[in-house]
């Protein structure tokens, strides 16, 4: 399992925190915490991509900063 800080451009309510919560979760990455504007998750990589992150963080309405 890989654990790794991610930046998200675009949340500024609790709302937006669900909404990445959520994909992030059915995604299948434990969220370690998740606030506005980043998250600490931990995954399995050889199961989920980087891009898989990023098209989940973007179907939440969001973008995910490198």
């Amino acid at each position: 399992m890989k654990e790794k800080k991610i930046n998200i451009v675009g949340m500024n309510c609790h709302h937006c925190v669900i909404a990445v919560e959520n994909e992030l979760k059915e995604l299948g990455i434990d969220l370690l915490d998740v606030k506005i504007g980043s998250a600490d998750i931990k995954y399995d990589e050889t199961k989920i991509s980087d891009d898989d992150i990023a098209k989940a963080i973007d179907e939440a309405g969001f973008k995910l900063v490198n």
